[in-house]
């Protein structure tokens, strides 16, 4: 069926609705010291904040993603636009942490609409511009996850920490109204049932060595991108630093360097390719963390370090990514959704085990944490190209 084509005011609707989605996983990881105080919670405790929101959208990723494969994307989009609505909503008025943990994780569900965006705005691409089209969206989300902790620090150490869910509902219901006036209606031609339609992502899985390898490099570099953001505003919150959430959010803003990084990794990964771009990306993510192990009670240090951290992490996701798309474009969805499923299950591990590092060894024990995660995702990363090797031969 054709499509509508994807002009550049859509684009930018649906690269500003992806970062918009996306920073509601980070949202409440500047305002974990607020939160704690306010319900008087453990660091233990907080730490299943941030995981919840990782393993409800880890968990979408596996049960709703190869919906868009099946459905109007444009009709499912809606309806999670509606449930992040009123998760957030669930969110600012929680008074137990299992009501917050209950809401974070529906927020980690509905925020989906990114994994529902990316594949339909690839399907309305031509073949000459997609690898644009994706490196803006992937821009998008890159500034969302990143800009997520400023915003979120500001409005919570001005207006406290409820008022960032509120904010949060406020952006999904603008956004959700948007993209219902201005996407196209798609009509997939997928008839599969959908208990068919999850159990074959088990199949493409199976199928594809590649995909099953590329999805652990990215769960191993993600978890320790997600230990060091689930603890910095823990970290600074304490002496030397003594920083509130507002100041701890500011450090999103230097974690922009990401940006960089995925528009060099863009244009620099089809000429040297995915593997090659990964490794020296690995490299910078481990010799920030080294660099933050180092001199984390110095700003100058722990901002030297954060960036490389960044700049490693969205290169080596973009050039991860290109990789995945190119496995079968006939099942895009439901191969986005086992790589991003992966992927976040294990920023969920990285978010819980960084607090644990944290609470019994400090900030040097989430650096050492994060450098481990780092080398296992270089070995996996050096058997895929072994592994793909041996199944082009085949």
């Amino acid at each position: 069926m054709q499509q509508q084509p994807l002009s550049k005011a859509r684009l930018l609707l649906m690269s500003s609705a992806v970062s918009a989605t996306a920073a509601n996983l980070y949202y409440n990881q500047p305002i974990l010291p607020q939160i704690g105080h306010d319900l008087g919670l453990t660091s233990a405790q907080l730490g299943t904040i941030p995981a919840a929101g990782q393993i409800g959208y880890a968990t979408a990723l596996l049960l709703l993603s190869p919906l868009g494969d099946k459905l109007p994307r444009r009709r499912l989009i809606s309806v999670l636009s509606m449930l992040l609505i009123t998760s957030s909503l669930l969110a600012f008025s929680a008074n137990s942490l299992l009501v917050l943990i209950v809401a974070c994780f529906a927020i980690g569900l509905s925020a989906n609409i990114t994994q529902q965006l990316i594949p339909f705005a690839a399907s309305l691409s031509t073949p000459e511009n997609k690898g644009k089209v994706i490196g803006t969206l992937m821009t998008g989300l890159t500034i969302g996850i990143l800009l997520s902790r400023t915003l979120s620090g500001f409005i919570g150490e001005q207006f406290g920490w409820r008022a960032v869910f509120l904010m949060s509902a406020s952006l999904a219901t603008l956004f959700g109204l948007l993209l219902y006036k201005f996407l196209p209606e798609n009509k997939p031609t997928n008839n599969m049932p959908y208990l068919q339609l999850v159990a074959s992502m088990g199949s493409l899985l199976k199928q594809h060595l590649i995909l099953r390898q590329s999805a652990l490099t990215g769960a191993f570099w993600f978890a320790s991108f997600n230990a060091l953001w689930a603890t910095l505003a823990l970290h600074v919150h304490q002496s030397p630093f003594n920083y509130d959430a507002q100041q701890a959010g500011l450090f999103g803003i230097i974690a922009l360097a990401g940006v960089v990084g995925a528009r060099v990794s863009g244009v620099l990964v089809a000429k040297v390719g995915s593997r090659n771009m990964i490794n020296a990306a690995l490299l910078l993510i481990a010799s920030g963390f080294i660099v933050s192990a180092l001199f984390g009670n110095n700003l100058i240090g722990l901002i030297a370090g954060i960036i490389l951290v960044d700049l490693g992490v969205f290169s080596a996701q973009v050039s991860n990514q290109v990789r995945v798309f190119s496995i079968d474009p006939t099942a895009q969805s439901r191969i986005n959704g086992i790589y991003m499923l992966g992927y976040y299950l294990g920023g969920a591990f990285g978010s819980f085990a960084g607090v644990m590092a944290f609470e019994h060894l400090g900030w040097s024990g989430v650096a050492g944490f994060s450098v481990i995660m780092v080398l296992g995702s270089l070995i996996t990363n050096n058997l895929v190209s072994a592994a793909k090797k041996a199944e082009n031969k085949q």
